[in-house]
């Protein structure tokens, strides 16, 4: 198969399993419904294959919410609706569990055991269960049971400070580096890891994610710079726009191009390419007391042209360029379609599967089996049925509203 684009895994029917392919396929995943990171995680697992059923509130699916089947992250994810306030619905949640190979949780510490659900009880039914905790500040410290969202913990783990101009407040970067980077990334990583210890060992264990640990693993190289002098102040420094070759500049129609010209023969063909090779204030790429004049004179030369006319002149160059493309620019461009980077649901864009494989390719995963008018516990029957519980004991079960 041509590694250009993933494999198309075909959408199945309401009462049918989806199809699985992938690294992660046979692997069975348990996901207590929160909110972005840890679906992220599970769509993670999901792309590459697992079997995740997503445990819904029940009072939001006797509510009706549907918002969730046009949510990427629910993408290849069963959903059934516990009520967990109920002794039944707890029964099928450890019943669950039971069956599965790994856990994700995001709740604050303590909530699970409140519940009955905690990793003791879990381990004790199943041993070989990776049981994944998800929090901001980890399961332990003296902020570990208090609120908080990602741009806390990104503050706190230091990453949040050196994002930004020079004489400007920190630039918030979305919620990339905490939750989704530091917190999901960071649980799913976690979680394949044990659960090829648990493939080896027959032991299962606890993965304890913080988005604070998260964060900081992802800054390392830039604590080791600051404790050796090597990072000035916010918006001064090689990564992060002090450099002019390293930068994003306007162009003539109010748009944006990319530059990243570091090693010196890339910036040498950029100045080629736009008309500035033998200018001498171009002399001295690393001289930093240069670089306001540098940064300056650029900005008035991309100021000249449209975005398409210096994707035209430099795009697929060594001068390092790309232009700045909004969300819903990006999946148009040659590149991502040639790759198949974006794939198509119901009108609307979402990333496919990633990395890719050779050996077992993923699919692009189905919107949630059967969403119907509300997807929160839409796959309600059918998820249990496909993890061993009979008709009788769901019919049952609905009536005492143990499941919705």
């Amino acid at each position: 198969m041509s590694q250009a684009s993933p494999s198309v895994t075909p959408a199945s029917s309401p009462d049918d399993a989806p199809v699985r392919s992938g690294p992660l396929a046979g692997v069975r995943v348990v996901e207590f419904v929160g909110l972005g990171p840890g679906p992220f995680c599970g769509m993670l697992l999901a792309d590459l294959g697992a079997d995740v059923l997503r445990l819904d509130r029940a009072d939001t699916a006797r509510k009706g919410f549907n918002g969730p089947s046009r949510n990427p992250m629910n993408r290849g994810k069963r959903s059934a609706a516990l009520d967990l306030k109920s002794p039944d619905g707890i029964a099928v949640a450890l019943r669950l569990i039971g069956e599965a190979d790994a856990l994700i949780e995001p709740f604050r510490p303590g909530v699970m055991e409140r519940l009955g659900l905690g990793p003791d009880v879990c381990l004790e039914r199943n041993p070989k269960l990776v049981y994944g905790r998800l929090t901001g500040w980890g399961q332990e410290g003296p902020l570990a049971k208090a609120a908080g969202h990602d741009i806390d913990y990104i503050a706190l783990a230091g990453m949040l400070e050196p994002i930004g101009r020079e004489g400007q407040p920190p630039s918030i970067p979305l919620n990339l580096v905490g939750d989704f980077g530091g917190g999901g990334l960071l649980l799913a990583y976690g979680l394949v890891s044990a659960l090829l210890s648990a493939a080896r060992t027959g032991r299962g264990q606890v993965v304890d994610a913080a988005m604070i640990d998260g964060a900081a693993a992802l800054g390392a190289t830039w604590f080791t710079m600051a404790a050796s002098g090597g990072l000035g102040p916010r918006g001064t420094n090689l990564l992060d726009g002090g450099a002019p070759f390293y930068d994003v500049y306007e162009t003539a129609d109010a748009k944006f191009v990319a530059v990243g010209s570091i090693e010196p023969h890339f910036w040498a063909e950029l100045l080629r390419r736009i008309g500035l090779a033998d200018d001498p204030a171009f002399e001295k790429q690393y001289d930093r007391t240069a670089w306001p004049a540098m940064k300056a004179r650029l900005a008035e030369v991309f100021a000249t042209r449209t975005r398409d006319a210096w994707c035209e002149l430099l795009e697929g160059t060594d001068s390092c360029f790309a232009p700045v493309l909004a969300p819903l620019e990006a999946p148009a461009h040659p590149h991502h379609v040639a790759r198949g980077t974006f794939h198509d649901v119901d009108g609307l864009p979402e990333p496919a599967p990633a990395p890719r494989f050779g050996g077992t390719p993923a699919g692009i995963p189905a919107r949630p089996v059967n969403p119907g008018p509300a997807a929160d516990g839409g796959d309600t029957d059918a998820a249990l049925a496909a993890w061993g519980l009979d008709a009788d004991e769901i019919g049952g079960l609905r009536a005492s509203g143990a499941v919705v």
